[in-house]
């Protein structure tokens, strides 16, 4: 097998224009210094010969590396949505990014290690599960961004959406379309499902009654999802909640596969809603309503606090909220056997603080 051809090097490209290494650095960087005449030698030869400036030597040299580290669950749709738009925002502030993945064998702190280890210059660590305690800690010599929970951490960033709001935006449109018994699917244990579930209830007490609150246990994953729904379906007819709101995407999705296995429709016979506003949850054959939590905004947000520590010297930590809206798609709607109030909803329109619940966006199948 033929050997592959060396990179040119600075060197090189001296030989060939007949210069210093010196000099050719300085044209290449632009500095004042060469006469024109050297400098059009220096980058006839670099043309010539295909070089390219070593940028990780480059940025070694200034002691940057000029890398943002991301931590991501491989099995989130949505985690993979929001590594595009953070690798978008990196790129347009001159950025690169390292992705860490965490698996079934692979845990979060791993995963830090090993952006550590390449030299990360911030660490964006999209729903981070470590404890409080331990983000502070790692934020004393780094400078880490917490994105999509709460942090109550000394000196790190955090970038999210507004989950208890987004929870409440779904209970209130399905209280609008008519349902009294409104169950949630809880998530697993951290900061992340106790907000979503604090929102739900208090939603719900809101809404409905305090008696009307149902939190059914769940998880993150389809599996767990579909258990939630066996659950459900295991109560009497009579007693079953008629709509679902689930922790996540992949647990609704779980929900739908288990609902349409044992017969019931969706969402005549139940509907049910997600959280992400996911990929999947578009398709035309899964037709989700979702909550959207702005992975776009995230990103830019998350990127733009990590930069300005890196580049402007910020020392204040900052919490960026952002607010979440819903995408009303084929699975939700009336009850087959509304039940009447008895007494008026106080503020059904409103929102868990304000009274006024965000806009609602409804969206075609297959969008």
């Amino acid at each position: 097998m033929p050997s592959r051809p060396s990179r040119p090097r600075l060197e090189d490209v001296a030989s060939r224009a007949g210069v210093s290494t010196a000099s050719v650095s300085l044209v290449l960087r632009g500095q004042p210094g060469p006469s024109a005449s050297t400098r059009e030698s220096v980058l006839d030869a670099a043309r010539e010969l295909g070089y390219r400036p070593d940028r990780t030597a480059s940025l070694l040299a200034r002691r940057r590396t000029k890398l943002l580290g991301v931590t991501m669950d491989v099995s989130s749709a949505f985690h993979a949505e929001l590594l595009e738009d953070i690798q978008a925002a990196a790129d347009e502030r001159g950025y690169d990014i390292v992705i860490s993945p965490l698996t079934r064998t692979r845990d979060e702190r791993r995963a830090v290690e090993s952006l550590l280890d390449f030299r990360c210059e911030a660490l964006l660590l999209l729903g981070p599960t470590l404890t409080d305690p331990e983000l502070a800690a790692l934020a004393m010599d780094h400078h880490v961004v917490a994105i999509g929970r709460r942090a109550a951490a000394a000196g790190v960033d955090v970038v999210r959406a507004a989950d208890d709001a987004g929870v409440a935006l779904a209970v209130a449109h399905l209280v609008d379309l008519g349902h009294r018994s409104i169950a949630f699917v809880d998530g697993p244990r951290g900061p992340i499902s106790a907000l979503r579930r604090r929102g739900y209830r208090s939603a719900v007490r809101r809404l409905v009654g305090g008696d009307a609150v149902l939190v059914v246990p769940g998880g993150s994953t389809e599996d767990a999802g579909g258990d939630a729904a066996r659950r459900v379906l295991s109560t009497e007819t009579g007693e079953r909640p008629t709509a679902l709101v689930a922790f996540n995407d992949r647990a609704a999705l779980g929900v739908l596969d288990r609902l349409r296995r044992e017969g019931v429709e969706v969402p005549g016979g139940m509907s049910v809603v997600g959280y992400d506003d996911s990929p999947i949850a578009r398709l035309a054959t899964v037709d989700l309503t979702s909550v959207s939590q702005a992975p776009e905004a995230m990103a830019v947000a998350a990127v733009q606090a990590a930069t300005e520590r890196l580049d402007s010297g910020r020392t204040q930590a900052v919490d960026v909220v952002l607010d979440p809206h819903l995408v009303v798609r084929g699975t939700t709607g009336p009850p087959a056997h509304p039940r009447v109030d008895v007494f008026p909803r106080a503020g059904a329109r409103g929102n868990t603080s304000t009274g006024e619940v965000p806009s609602t966006v409804r969206q075609p199948p297959g969008l």
